[in-house]
C-alpha cells in the first residue's frame, strides 16, 4: 500500500469531477442499491490509470447522457471496498483500472485494464460515452 499522501491528487483527479468515493463495502453496496446506472471506477496508481482513464473518465462526464451516479474504489488501498465493487463484476477476471457500469446493482458494461492500456484518453473518453448513450438513456431514476 503507499502512502494516502501519494494518493489524494490521484483520488482528486475524480472526486473533482463529482465522482464520489466509496471507501469501504457498506458504501459500495449502498450505491448500487439504489435504482438506476452507477458507474463505477476502480481507480489505481499506475501509468494508464494516470494518463489513459482518469483523463478519459473526466472528459466523458462532461457529455450530456450520464450514468445516474458515479462511485470510484482504489485498487489496492481501499481493499474492501475494491473487493466489494468487483464482486458485482461476477465472470470477468479483476483489473486496475477499470470502469463499470451497473444498472440496478447488475453489470450492463466493463472496460477493463487491456482496453484502457492500448487505447487514449479521448478514445476512452469516447467509448464512454458511447456506453453512457447505449446504457444510460433507458435509465429512470
Amino acid at each position: 500500500m503507499y502512502p494516502e499522501i501519494m494518493l489524494i491528487p490521484m483520488r482528486e483527479e475524480l472526486t473533482t469531477a463529482g465522482i464520489t468515493e466509496a471507501r469501504t463495502a457498506a458504501e459500495v453496496d449502498a450505491a448500487l442499491a439504489k435504482p438506476g446506472t452507477t458507474m463505477v471506477v476502480v481507480n489505481s496508481v499506475c501509468g494508464c490509470a494516470a494518463g489513459k482513464m482518469r483523463p478519459g473518465v473526466r472528459l466523458a462526464l462532461q457529455h450530456g447522457q450520464t450514468p445516474d451516479r458515479t462511485i470510484s474504489v482504489f485498487a489496492g488501498q481501499d481493499r474492501e471496498a475494491t473487493e466489494r465493487a468487483r464482486s458485482y463484476f461476477q465472470g470477468h477476471p479483476p483489473t486496475s483500472p477499470a470502469v463499470a457500469i451497473l444498472r440496478d446493482g447488475q453489470l450492463i458494461y466493463l472496460l477493463q485494464r487491456s482496453a484502457i492500456e492500448n487505447s487514449t484518453a479521448p478514445a476512452i473518453a469516447q467509448e464512454l460515452t458511447r456506453a453512457f448513450d447505449t446504457y444510460c438513456a433507458a435509465s429512470t431514476v
